[in-house]
């Protein structure tokens, strides 16, 4: 793509506060980007090749959304965690395998999506976040989720399509989890805290696609009282 393309975008983003440039096959970060540092609410550059965030990203002072969904990401700098406004901050299809440790600072953050990355384990770091609402971590290489995950303020969190064989009991402990898709692991019946039903916040679990039955689920002790959490959120919702 020639300067004055670039150039050309980069006066809309000034005026809009927002810059968008996918699929153009982009290798780095447009280091003119930082021009517009002050100025920038929303940065996508998804389905390019972009392999490296440069610390510049943390100048950013005012940016709510970052969206790099496929691109070569394999990290990403711990600047990022300067962006006290971001809310939402879309990665999935890249190659992460590892959060920045200071990732908790992201004290905005309301919506994460690392779909499709090379994550072996929940994050710790994103107990931190009070506002997080929406953490999407299916298509990764997570095992089991350990017990920090009771820490967690998500409403709603996405472990579909994992290796998952292990979940700590202290998942039932989630202040505000109503939503917990765990579906297409490698779970038995057994490994599945019984206390998710009887005794949680979460009113949707999808567990389809691991190794029992769903119809053994409905035989636990505990599926009653989480029918009532399902049928009174339907109503609500209805």
């Amino acid at each position: 793509m020639g300067n004055s393309a670039l150039k050309a975008h980069l006066e809309t983003a000034q005026k809009t506060g927002v810059f968008q440039l996918t699929g153009k096959g982009l290798t780095e970060f447009p280091e003119d980007l930082q021009k517009l540092a002050s100025n920038l609410r929303t940065i996508d550059l998804s389905n390019n090749k972009i392999e490296l965030l440069p610390p510049l990203i943390g100048r950013f002072s005012i940016l709510k959304s970052l969206v790099l969904n496929n691109n070569k990401l394999t990290a990403l700098p711990e600047e990022l965690c300067k962006l006290k406004k971001l809310e939402t901050l879309h990665l999935n299809g890249n190659h992460l395998r590892q959060l920045p440790s200071a990732f908790g600072q992201l004290s905005a953050l309301k919506t994460l999506s690392l779909s499709g990355n090379q994550l072996r384990t929940v994050p710790t770091q994103l107990c931190g976040l009070r506002h997080l609402d929406v953490v999407d971590l299916s298509k990764n290489q997570i095992q089991n989720v350990p017990d920090t995950v009771g820490e967690l303020q998500a409403i709603e969190l996405n472990l579909n399509q994992n290796q998952i064989s292990q979940i700590s009991v202290q998942i039932s402990h989630c202040p505000r989890l109503k939503v917990l898709r765990l579906e297409e692991n490698c779970l038995e019946l057994s490994m599945l805290p019984q206390s998710i039903l009887s005794d949680s916040q979460i009113s949707l679990l999808a567990v389809e696609g691991n190794l029992f039955e769903i119809k053994k689920l409905r035989e636990l002790d505990g599926y009653d009282k989480y029918m009532e959490r399902f049928t009174a959120t339907k109503k609500k919702f209805a």
